[in-house]
């Protein structure tokens, strides 16, 4: 399955801790805030690890753009002008408006292709080598213990085969330094989620450095077809395939002519070079059956899916599985 760790810090007392992380304006402060939020994610995983005992839990590290975790632009723009307009709180209109200029500052015209996943690890290295830290350590504490913990790192939105050679770094480095302390030596896997289409077209190079592969297929079919998901399907995808532009809405159904076709040439690339790479998919089309039943077809390992997805998926595969066997005779 698939651990997103970005829900982990919208919880209300973290958020503040986040927040003060995002607008830091040295690294030291970030360092501080980053020092609080170590121990909460240790015990994240520490129950995650122990509930998952002898399975394995791949463990995305954060994803979306920063901004996500702030104030909203528009409402602190409100908030300033009434200040303003009130003139009665001078000490208040002057935080509001540095905090506004931070927000502005960081304000992306297109953030999902923005500042976000592995390219906030690189600017950012500090939060990864924290997430990094607090999956190890807790790790580290339950194989003590005698529980089986097997976490796998999985690293969003690579694009270039520098990226990912260069996180995997950071990552084994701060990985070895946790064990040593602990006098543990358990193996922990580093991967990719595949995203955009360079990555699929690059996969060759990228399974170099990455033991497993997961197509985030929600953003690959973005990013392959030029759709913004939410615009697509409010504005023009539904007029689209009652018109039969397109057959199916390619984010229910997975389009095996352009999606799948990047998908196949990245599951036979990354496997010329790592012919042991464990390849899934994350997202809806893991629990739509046309789409696993391609999945299945194209060799990969699994599918993860939401939880009421999951019955359908399993019948889905075992399906796939059977017709496959038929056409194989």
């Amino acid at each position: 399955g698939l651990c997103r760790t970005e829900h982990m810090f919208f919880q209300q007392e973290r958020l503040p801790i986040v927040q003060e992380m995002i607008l830091a304006r040295d690294d030291a402060t970030r360092q501080q805030a980053l020092d609080r939020l170590l121990p909460v994610q240790t015990d994240d995983f520490r129950g995650i690890l122990r509930a998952m005992h002898g399975l394995p839990v791949v463990i995305r590290l954060i994803d979306p753009p920063l901004h996500e975790f702030l104030p909203s632009l528009q409402d602190l723009l409100v908030e300033v002008t009434e200040l303003r307009v009130r003139g009665n709180d001078p000490a208040e209109l002057k935080r509001k408006e540095e905090l506004l200029a931070q927000v502005e500052a960081m304000h992306e015209q297109n953030p999902m292709l923005g500042l976000r996943g592995i390219r906030l690890g690189l600017m950012f290295p500090a939060i990864i080598e924290m997430q990094a830290r607090a999956i190890t350590t807790a790790m580290c504490e339950l194989v003590k213990e005698g529980v089986d913990a097997r976490p796998e790192i999985m690293l969003p939105l690579v694009g270039h085969v520098n990226e990912m050679r260069l996180v995997r770094e950071q990552m084994e480095k701060v990985v070895q330094e946790v064990q040593a302390q602990h006098g543990t030596n358990v193996h922990v896997k580093i991967g990719t989620m595949i995203e955009v289409p360079r990555a699929a077209l690059t996969a060759g190079q990228i399974a170099e450095y990455a033991e497993f592969f997961s197509f985030g297929t929600n953003d690959l079919t973005q990013t392959t077809y030029g759709y913004s998901r939410d615009d697509a399907e409010g504005k023009f995808l539904l007029r689209y395939v009652e018109e039969k532009i397109l057959p199916e809405n390619p984010f229910q159904v997975l389009d095996r002519d352009g999606v799948g076709s990047l998908m196949r040439q990245a599951v036979t690339a990354g496997r010329a070079t790592r012919p042991d790479l464990e390849v899934g998919i994350c997202g809806e089309h893991g629990g739509e059956p046309s789409s696993v039943e391609f999945c299945e077809i194209i060799d990969l390992n699994y599918v993860s899916c939401s939880p009421f997805r999951v019955p359908v998926a399993r019948l889905a595969a075992a399906q796939a599985r059977l017709h496959r066997g038929e056409r194989d005779r």
